[in-house]
């Protein structure tokens, strides 16, 4: 069985479902809008959810993604970093508890958490402290860590680090591991463009983007988007949300269905998508079955809150995995 190594922000979701949305205005927080705040303000929110019903679980892009492979039978492992404190104990107990070999550096700063506060609505508002997991550097990395592993996935949202990530690319690609790359949001691609067009077409074998981040690393809509990284990466993978997903490789374009399902919650529906296209993809699938897969997972995770698929869902993945 090929074995997958993922490297991202370690942070420790924190789900906390909301009477009302007074609480928001008490905290000075936009619904549904994704904030960045500090300690201090981290701390002030975690103290008003005291007494309301809340849920501790690892994420991060990459983190979710890891999840997602090892519940369908995949050896994986996760790099990061997280502070010496209880947060970090739970990422470290929660990744493990769930077969994923935690390799994780200990930073001075507290764990970085996203505190998502769920509305009546399911409408979700996050908080999101970064702490620890963005202090992760590339003198940290050594070839060690990635020994033994067929297939690298790292996600974009450590892109303000540029010397790790060209590092964690060098490392993986002089090992002749496979290297995926999530590009995580159209603001980070834009503000470092120049940067990840050169690491995408000297290291990269899997890009996957959604149509915004698509868009704004070619400047093209996502058809032609998927046809121009395409030309530059073995594989480019375009998705369209309720149109599905568009896979291009070697000059052809693969158009793969969205699945019909009622959306609760679209948080994790990306890193899921990987995570069911990566599992086929170590599993040398065709590339049409391997995006089918990631849509299977995609579509189950956006019908709950949260991007962690519990145990029944898994056990329904899989038997449709196997009609694919």
């Amino acid at each position: 069985m090929k074995k997958i190594l993922g490297m991202g922000n370690a942070l420790v979701d924190i789900l906390v479902s909301i009477p009302d949305e007074s609480v928001l205005a008490e905290l000075g927080l936009a619904k549904g809008s994704m904030q960045l705040v500090d300690a201090n303000f981290s701390e002030r929110v975690l103290s008003r959810m005291i007494g309301f019903n809340m849920v501790q679980q690892s994420g991060g892009s990459a983190s979710n993604t890891v999840h997602g492979l090892s519940a369908l039978g995949v050896p994986c492992s996760f790099v990061g970093k997280v502070g010496d404190d209880e947060f970090g104990r739970v990422f470290e107990k929660n990744m493990t508890a769930h077969g994923v070999t935690p390799n994780l550096f200990r930073g001075e700063l507290p764990t970085g958490r996203a505190i998502a506060l769920i509305s009546p609505d399911s409408e979700r508002t996050f908080a999101t402290y970064l702490g620890s997991a963005v202090t992760l550097t590339a003198d940290e990395l050594s070839p060690d860590l990635f020994r033994g592993f067929d297939l690298f996935h790292v996600e974009g949202y450590l892109t303000q680090d540029h010397r790790l990530i060209e590092r964690s690319l060098q490392i993986a690609h002089e090992l002749g591991l496979m290297i995926s790359f999530d590009l995580a949001s159209f603001n980070v691609v834009a503000e470092n463009l120049g940067f990840l067009q050169d690491m995408v077409s000297k290291y990269v074998d899997i890009l996957f983007a959604n149509e915004e981040e698509a868009r704004s690393f070619t400047g093209l809509e996502a058809r032609q988007a998927a046809e121009n990284i395409g030309r530059i990466c073995e594989c480019a993978v375009v998705k369209t949300g309720k149109n599905g997903s568009l896979i291009a490789n070697d000059g052809d374009i693969i158009e793969v269905p969205a699945k019909t399902v009622r959306p609760v919650d679209t948080t994790g529906a990306g890193d899921l998508y990987a995570a069911g296209f990566l599992y086929g993809f170590v599993n040398d699938m065709p590339l049409e079955k391997c995006g089918r897969i990631g849509t299977v997972a995609a579509s189950n995770v956006i019908e709950i809150i949260g991007a962690k698929l519990p145990a029944e869902r898994w056990t329904s993945i899989k038997e449709e995995i196997s009609k694919i």
